[in-house]
């Protein structure tokens, strides 16, 4: 029997477990390429309000979503464009969490 560290059966549950779109996931697409994508509507609640207000009526629609390392390719960086299922977002925030991208994405909605 071949022993494996913990980072390595964390690694063979990203796709396996945590990122399966029968399980946790669903399909979505990401810049053009489809991947298994979490998006976590609880954690971004916890992290802040889903809406934020502005002065001019304009309110910032943000989502949070988990994404294959492997998958996505390199963590886009601050302030860069992301497109998902067709509509524009701002990263506001992404964390490469073991082989699991966090990617926080906003936009602006009238």
């Amino acid at each position: 029997m071949v022993k494996r560290s913990f980072k390595e059966l964390v690694q063979a549950d990203v796709s396996g477990v945590f990122l399966r779109p029968d399980e946790f996931a669903d399909l979505h697409t990401i810049n053009g390429k489809e991947m298994a994508v979490q998006v976590d509507s609880n954690e971004q609640i916890e992290r802040e309000k889903r809406y934020n207000q502005n002065m001019d009526g304009i309110y910032k629609n943000q989502k949070l979503i988990y994404i294959s390392a492997a998958d996505f390719g390199p963590l886009p960086k601050q302030g860069s464009l992301l497109i998902m299922d067709k509509r524009s977002y701002r990263v506001a925030d992404a964390i490469d969490e073991d082989g699991i991208y966090s990617i926080t994405l906003e936009a602006n909605r009238a």
